[in-house]
């Protein structure tokens, strides 16, 4: 029997606006169509959603599995729902807290997946890209904006020399505001610049994602994208995008004009793109959401017998690997 989902989050107000917020309740739109789901809210409580604390004063709670992603809170969330079946849907990573094997973790790239399998080398992992909406495509408009930057995120370099660099050149627009359907924006422009590896520094966490250079890539963007965290899993400087920060302010825009120029394009393939659809990820669904279940089918009656990797249990393996030499000798 397929359990019922139930997506945890904050609140989904625009309090709680953000791009984790969204790809959650993209992925909890495309689980609707593979087994029943429902969006709990657990800070606070809201008209159309039900609330954490009253649910877990329910009966019948082993036929449903809790699903925790807001970073900062997953901690708690695990402690508290320790009794129950949770699984953990990683975005970023970073954030420093480790989880029992007892939670499969899901992870939004192969970057995040590494960085638990590594982490949490006893847990169930799988890979569940996030979805790339169906509206982003490359609809041949003119295209009458030279370069387009979103100043959120952007790093000090982006903002404060190389656009203004590039503005005595072309024409550039800086979106400091939040823009609904960011799809026509990117089939109005040339060039989509993005650099997030200062950001995440600063927050030290990974770029879980990066969605935004993807969606303008397949809407027909030249990108110029830093490479970091989960932009490495589909971002392929010299084929289909351009490192930024290249070096120096004067080669960047020697580079960013010559693409704003250039009639061949540096693009994501059709196969590449298809990873991120909607048809895919319900496919991987399927097949996780049914492997997940048949694990808490089993784990009432299973002792989780794997030593964790623990520091004590790296300084032991190390302590152990000095020991053998010194006896060799």
């Amino acid at each position: 029997m397929m359990r019922k989902l139930y997506f945890l989050l904050p609140g989904t107000g625009k309090k709680f606006a953000c791009g984790g917020l969204f790809a959650e309740l993209k992925t909890f739109e495309l689980a609707k169509q593979v087994c029943p789901c429902e969006v709990v809210t657990y800070r606070q409580k809201e008209k159309n959603h039900l609330f954490l604390d009253d649910l877990l004063n329910k009966d019948n709670l082993e036929q449903i599995i809790f699903v925790i992603s807001w970073g900062f809170d997953v901690p708690k969330l695990a402690e508290k729902l320790k009794p129950y079946n949770v699984i953990y849907h990683a975005h970023s990573a970073g954030y420093g807290f480790n989880l029992p094997a007892s939670i499969p973790i899901i992870t939004v790239s192969h970057n995040t997946m590494g960085y638990w399998g590594q982490n949490s080398p006893n847990s169930l992992i799988y890979y569940l890209p996030n979805q790339i909406s169906d509206q982003f495509n490359d609809l041949n408009l003119e295209r009458d904006i030279d370069v387009l930057v979103q100043e959120r995120k952007s790093s000090d370099y982006l903002l404060k020399q190389l656009i203004p660099a590039l503005q005595d050149q072309c024409n550039v627009t800086v979106i400091n505001y939040f823009v609904d359907d960011l799809s026509k924006l990117f089939n109005r422009a040339k060039v989509y610049l993005y650099d997030s590896a200062e950001y995440w520094a600063q927050q030290r966490v990974s770029e879980g994602f990066g969605l935004q250079p993807m969606e303008a890539l397949a809407c027909g963007c030249q990108v110029f994208s830093s490479i970091n965290g989960g932009l490495s899993d589909y971002l392929d400087p010299g084929f289909n995008c351009y490192k930024i920060a290249g070096y120096s302010t004067e080669y960047d825009v020697k580079r960013i004009l010559k693409a704003i120029k250039s009639s061949q394009k540096l693009t994501l393939s059709s196969q590449i793109l298809a990873e991120y659809r909607s048809e895919n990820i319900i496919r991987r669904l399927e097949v996780i959401v049914e492997e997940i279940n048949f694990f808490f089918d089993h784990k009432p009656q299973l002792k989780g017998d794997i030593d964790d990797l623990t520091k004590i249990k790296i300084a032991q393996l190390f302590f152990r690997k000095v020991w053998k030499k010194l006896f060799k000798k």
